[in-house]
């Protein structure tokens, strides 16, 4: 049970490339005689149902909680403490921190500096709206321990809470007509993806029957539908130019039950043997496009939006070719041809920005950093990251990041230098 599942390494790294790819189609660019405008897609009723099959968000926090659960497993078997185990999955994060963080702070303040402050500090908001993400996987790297030791102990009662907590905001949010409470379920329905992750480790789903998976999938489509049909929920998973309200961004009861859907599909794939044997070629190659997946998130947007002004030049020079250009189709193979040709070396960038993570973590500096590293990702996810004087709340972000990334590195590697005298 403890080798290396490659269904979960190839669920992660297709959940992340739906991602992307639902991102590069979001926009379509037209042209009129030179001046290009972008757009938002609608793409109608029938993506909106084949949504709740493809928007595989949900699979990404099951594979992170089978890797978390089996990573702790090996902390514990070596004798290491929660401090250990933090330090180090925060240290690994903190290279893809610090150069994004870095680079992405720097170009939203000096638009703000030159006089447009209003369109820096708007930008900037819009475009950290994708550090959601980040605010809920680095909470969930500090509870692994305290979810694993849970579900060891009380099983399935452990996913109860996070149940109870999503039909409650869910409630709340319709009752109160505010939609922002819809957003408490971060820390709901992740969680408890992650959750199953936890149990898919421990045996749960991948050692069910095929009759029992399948029909809990039947039952979780009846659900799904009667949620849409019957109480109003947002017919598609994800949100479109024509499906405004979705149920993935906040994530909702529904978008609950389609995780648990489709954590049951990827049970009965393994059921059926799928990914059990892989070459060491295909073993080596989805092994390294699971190590960049954190990377492809933080970078997929300039991807898409340098490849939106690539399509917009060739436009220019080529205008009798502009709408073969500037197609959808052509814009998403674009980002894919320059994340597959810029990221892997931004990786490497990335990876010698990682503190050494051998020796044990200090305990002050371990839970200090973390702490301000998580609440500027907070700040900086709601109110973006322009250093500017009429932006304090993104300024303050700014500097709590910095200061969480420069403690966590020091926690890590002081211990290492300590160790190695």
């Amino acid at each position: 049970m403890n080798e290396r599942n490659h269904l979960i390494d190839f669920a992660r790294v297709f959940s992340m490339a739906i991602v992307v790819s639902f991102h590069a189609l979001l926009y379509f660019i037209t042209d009129s005689a030179g001046q290009f405008e972008i757009l938002p897609w609608a793409p109608g009723p029938i993506l909106w149902a084949l949504s709740w099959v493809l928007a595989i968000i949900p699979i990404f926090f099951v594979a992170a909680g089978y890797a978390n659960a089996l990573t702790y497993a090996h902390t514990r078997v070596g004798g290491q403490s929660y401090l250990d185990f933090l330090a180090t999955r925060v240290g690994r994060l903190l290279g893809p921190f610090t150069l994004f963080t870095c680079l992405f702070a720097l170009l939203s303040s000096i638009p703000a500096w030159l006089g447009f402050s209003d369109d820096a500090i708007g930008l900037s908001q819009q475009f950290a709206m994708l550090f959601w993400f980040l605010v809920v996987y680095l909470g969930l790297q500090a509870l692994t321990p305290v979810l694993v030791k849970a579900f060891d102990r009380f099983g399935w009662l452990t996913m109860l809470p996070f149940l109870l907590g999503t039909i409650t905001v869910d409630l709340s949010a319709s009752f109160a007509g505010n939609a922002e409470l819809a957003w408490l379920n971060l820390a709901f329905v992740w969680p408890m993806a992650h959750q199953w992750g936890i149990a898919y480790e421990r045996g749960w789903f991948r050692g069910w029957r095929i009759r029992t998976l399948l029909v809990l999938i039947a039952l979780s489509i009846g659900l799904i539908a009667l949620l849409v049909f019957g109480f109003g929920y947002p017919p598609a998973a994800v949100a479109w130019a024509d499906c405004l309200v979705a149920n993935l961004l906040p994530p909702t009861f529904a978008a609950l039950i389609m995780g648990f859907m489709q954590t049951c599909a990827l049970g009965a794939l393994e059921r059926l043997g799928v990914g059990k044997q892989l070459s060491a070629t295909a073993s080596r190659r989805l092994r390294l496009a699971n190590a960049l997946t954190f990377s492809v998130y933080l970078w997929h947007i300039p991807m898409i939006t340098l490849a939106g002004g690539i399509m917009a030049g060739l436009a220019l020079l080529f205008p009798a070719f502009a709408p073969i250009v500037l197609s959808q189709v052509i814009w998403l193979l674009l980002t894919w041809a320059l994340i597959v040709a810029i990221v892997p070396f931004i990786a490497r960038l990335e990876f010698k920005l990682i503190p050494n993570l051998s020796g044990s973590a200090r305990a002050t500096q371990t839970i200090v950093g973390f702490g301000l590293l998580f609440i500027g990702i907070f700040l900086a996810w709601r109110f973006g990251v322009v250093i500017h004087p009429r932006s304090p709340a993104s300024t303050i972000a700014v500097a709590l990041l910095f200061s969480g990334i420069a403690i966590s590195r020091h926690a890590v590697s002081a211990e290492f230098a300590r160790a190695a005298r």
